[in-house]
């Protein structure tokens, strides 16, 4: 098929830039918007990432312009606005602070909801010829352990993301309906690296939960090798003859449940067709039907950490004792997410399968596990990452 222009938002952020990519692989044309970082401007910013894709060759695809959707117009100049909305461009919205915290419910509705007014202004402005709203699984909020590809009913939320971002559909939704607007919704859920090659320019969400075991374990492997080892010892933490660190850990969750873990490459294949598809009105789930459960991916981390101990509790147990440090540290660590490591909900996929001929993800096993941590740990979980 012909290659379109894609006007995209959020190619810095970590869906975003892995979608650039293939769109950039397969000769479409992108506009990218976004903002500066620092003393970075988005065309330098934009320049790396192609670095680090290895498509400098394909700079010649690529516009940016640098915008602020909390300004009338973007934020740009009445003649650079009306050269933006002079595009005749496809709209992939994805954009979007994820941010879980009850103290950032300003910046997050801000950049998820506020700024869908000017998004949503330059594509009627622009005559989009479709604008795809990049969502989250999680927008279909709680209450109901079956989520279909259907607009959000509920109104309770586990976190203030998962709220602005169902918010964010209804306004996408509605407006894009009043201005005669083709649009979708593509609801991912938990997204890691690349299955094949593990790499990721972004370690968050699954990476968290790994990073902060690999770093309580250097603790006390240092404890053990490096000083004396009474806090060690305190913990009931050893070294056995195999070198295997017995670190004894409770991970308290509050049901039982599932991550549903989704590798990035499976995101930007599904986007892919539903962008060649279009189909207007639709929502499509970019899911897992076999979610991994804490105590598999436990399982996972006691392998590669080469450490064993690592224990799921349910509930609040009265006779459990009181957190050791190390679980203490831990659980502290991982209480955004918490939710989400025993998530009993289930997504539906019918729209999805439908345009995918029901390609499903790779099966998220030890060797995509190790692969994907191994080239977190290369290259210092994204400190080393040029």
């Amino acid at each position: 098929m012909p290659r379109r222009t894609y006007l995209l938002t959020g190619a810095t952020g970590f869906l975003g830039s892995h979608l650039m990519a293939a769109l950039l692989e397969r000769g479409d044309r992108l506009v990218l918007l976004g903002r500066p970082s620092g003393t970075k401007s988005l065309a330098l910013r934009i320049s790396a990432l192609l670095h680090w894709f290895g498509l400098e060759h394909r700079n010649a695809q690529v516009e940016t312009v640098e915008t602020d959707f909390l300004k009338p117009c973007c934020g740009l100049a009445a003649k650079s606005y009306q050269a933006l909305c002079s595009k005749r461009a496809v709209f992939i919205h994805c954009a979007s602070d994820t941010r879980f915290s009850e103290s950032c419910r300003q910046e997050s509705t801000a950049a998820n909801v506020k700024s869908l007014k000017e998004i949503l202004d330059l594509a009627r402005n622009a005559k989009a010829e479709h604008l795809h709203y990049i969502s989250t699984a999680y927008a279909s909020g709680i209450g109901s352990n079956f989520c279909p590809e259907a607009p959000v009913e509920s109104q309770r939320f586990s976190n203030v993301y998962e709220e602005t971002k169902a918010q964010a559909e209804k306004e996408v939704a509605a407006r894009c309906r009043r201005d005669a607007i083709p649009y979708t919704i593509i609801r991912p859920s938990i997204v890691y690296g690349d299955s094949r090659s593990g790499r990721a320019n972004r370690f968050n969400a699954l990476y968290n939960h790994v990073k902060s075991l690999y770093f309580i374990r250097e603790i006390y492997l240092n404890d053990l090798e490096k000083h004396d080892g009474k806090k060690s010892r305190d913990c009931g933490i050893h070294l056995d003859d195999e070198g295997i660190l017995n670190l004894p850990l409770r991970v308290t969750l509050t049901q039982h449940g599932y991550l549903n873990l989704i590798p990035v490459d499976y995101f930007v294949s599904v986007t892919l067709a539903v962008l060649d598809q279009a189909e207007n009105g639709s929502i499509f789930h970019v899911t897992s039907d076999a979610p991994k459960t804490v105590a598999e991916l436990a399982v996972y981390c006691e392998i590669f950490l080469k450490m064993k101990g690592i224990r799921i509790v349910y509930g609040n147990d009265a006779n459990e004792p009181a957190w050791n440090p190390p679980e203490a540290l831990f659980n502290r660590f991982i209480e955004p997410y918490r939710h989400y490591l025993s998530d009993p909900r289930i997504f539906e996929r019918t729209n999805t399968n439908r345009v995918t001929a029901g390609m499903m993800p790779p099966e998220f096993s030890y060797e995509v596990f190790q692969r994907c941590m191994e080239y977190a740990v290369s290259v210092n979980w994204g400190k080393d990452n040029g």
